[in-house]
Order: C-alpha cells, then structure tokens, then sequence
C-alpha cells in the first residue's frame, strides 16, 4: 500500500488511540506517519504522535483552514475527528476540506451528525424507529407532576457526562433544571450499561460490531470493560446502523434491562474506550487503511470474546520549552 499519513484531531488524551494508528500505520508501511493536532502543548497524546501541530480552537475561523495547510504540508491521506465538540465542523466543512486536499475525511454525513450531537434529536430517532430508550420528561410532565424518580437530567448537546445527574427528589429537580444549561430530562434506566463499538465503510456497511460492558467509568469513560458477544445487542445494534446509515466509527451507548435493550446516545467517532475494541482483534485502525489500499472487507466477529479490559494513567514530563523529557 502506498503512504498513508492520518491526521488525528483533538489528540488530548487519546495516547492509546495514537499508538493504535502508529502500529497499523507501520504494518502497512512504514514511512506512513501519524501527525496529531491539539490547541495546547500539554495535551499527552501529541508526544506520541510523529508529529504534531498546535491549531486554533474549533469555533475560530482559521481552523478548517489550519487543517487544510497541515494536510498539504504533510501529505495527509486519512482524518480522523475524535471529539463531539468537532464534528458538526468537520461535516459541514467536508466535501471542502476533501476537495482541497488529498485526504479522506471519516465523518458520517451531516444529517447523522445531526441526529447525534442533539439529545433531543436522538431521543426522537429511537421513538421514530421503534426502539427502546428512556422516556423523555417534558415540562409539561415536570408541571403536571407526571413522572416518578428516580430521573436523569443532562445537557442537550452535552459530551464526556458534564453535567449529566441522576435525580432523586423534587428538591434536586428543582436545583438541576437551572443548574443544567439547555437540559433534557429522561426517565432513569437500570440494568447493565453497555457501550458498543462499531465500525463501518465508506458505504455504510458494518464490519465490526463489538459490545463491551462497562464495569467503572469515570467522567464518562470506561476504566474497566468487558468485552461481551452479545447477540441481543449485536444485533439491535445492527438495525439501527442500518437506519441510521452512519459511516467510520461509531460509539454506541445503552443499558440492557429486563424488559430489553434501552439505547442512550450515539457518538459517531471513536470513543475513549475503542482501543480495547481494536486490540482484542477488532481493529479498525487497520481495517481503515485496509480499505483505503482498496481492499473489500466484510462483516465479521473475529475478535476475543469475554475479555477483560483495565485502563489505567500514566505521565509525561515536559520541559520549560515543551519538550519531552524522562
């Protein structure tokens, strides 16, 4: 395969997603390269990148323009966005960032971003299309006093579980309808909670379907998972890729109760906890540059079943000049 230089985006602290690319990226050919983009220095994983540039914010007005100039200079042929904040951005900006460049942009179309990035538009995707999700709490039930706690309140355009509460009396509804900015409120859902990895083609067609139960999370991503064949989620999973028509990667959030699968959110990009994902086999990083060299993939399950992932820190130390050291 020819070069493949990928370009991740808001690299933050995703050194395990980095290192996966840098590993396909070497499989593949080992001049391609993997440069990351952040907009400060402290940011750990654009040290492990090959390289890296510092970018304006995303709402400023040189920042597609910074990703077009740093994909010129650098050869780019795959961008990967990584946070919720960014995709509305990318997808908008798209077909130009494409035409501009000779990059590949993994971004579903705006009408899936759409979908996503909106809490409420998520909730009526689930309603519209039949499938399970908690009830939606509107002000006229909050008025009428038509619900029963324990509720969950969380921004509409919220990402990471900032600000996202589970409520349990009429005092904490009161204090986190104006503590939440835009908020949506759903009924509470127990059961097991369960975050999916997905991976599709540029055509939409699934390749890899991965559940992984979550067994600690903080600040809304998993420490501790299990990775879990599970039919029943697999393959509701499965119809509502094929409703939903996104493309790349895709996150997937819900809770399997005793009365069925209860979808919460949709992400589409790569989560924080994708890398267990890849390495127990289902290895999208390399199955993108796969199809990329113009390879044919298909659908599959060929990863390790009931494994258990742990995730742990690690540090970096910089130097006054932003170097690397120790």
């Amino acid at each position: 395969m020819a070069i493949c230089n990928t370009l991740i985006l808001s690299a933050g602290r995703r050194v395990e997603l980095i290192k996966c690319f840098k590993e396909a990226a070497k499989a593949i050919d080992t001049e391609s390269k993997i440069i990351a983009v952040d907009i400060s220095n402290t940011a750990p994983a654009i040290y492990f990148a090959d390289k890296y540039y510092i970018i304006p914010r995303i709402e400023e007005k040189n920042y597609v323009d910074s990703l077009i100039n740093i994909c010129r200079k650098e050869d780019i042929k795959l961008i990967i966005p990584t946070i919720d904040t960014e995709l509305l951005v990318i997808a908008e900006n798209k077909m130009r960032i494409e035409r501009d460049t000779d990059a590949k942009v993994l971004i579903s179309d705006i009408n899936v971003i759409n979908v996503c990035r909106n809490k409420f538009n998520t909730n009526k995707f689930f309603e519209e299309n039949k499938f399970g999700a908690p009830k939606l709490i509107t002000k006229e039930d909050i008025k009428e006093n038509n619900y029963k706690f324990p509720l969950f309140i969380k921004p509409v355009n919220g990402s990471s579980s900032i600000n996202a509460f589970k409520i349990n009396s009429k005092k904490e509804l009161e204090f986190f309808i104006d503590y939440v900015q835009n908020p949506i409120i759903q009924e509470f859902i127990q059961g097991e909670e369960f975050t999916v990895d997905a991976f599709l083609d540029f055509e939409g067609n699934p390749i890899t379907i991965v559940p992984r139960k979550r067994l600690a999370v903080r600040s809304g991503e998993v420490l501790k998972g299990l990775i879990s064949k599970d039919r029943e989620i697999i393959e509701e999973v499965k119809r509502l890729l094929s409703v939903l028509k996104p493309i790349g990667q895709i996150t997937i959030q819900c809770i399997k109760t005793e009365t069925g699968i209860k979808f919460i959110e949709i992400n589409p990009r790569f989560g924080g906890g994708a890398p267990m994902s890849i390495k127990v086999g289902a290895n999208s990083s390399m199955n993108l540059y796969k199809i990329l060299s113009g390879e044919k993939l298909y659908y599959n399950e060929d990863y390790e079943d009931n494994i258990i992932c742990l995730r742990f820190d690690n540090s970096i130390f910089l130097d006054s000049f932003g170097m690397s050291v120790l």
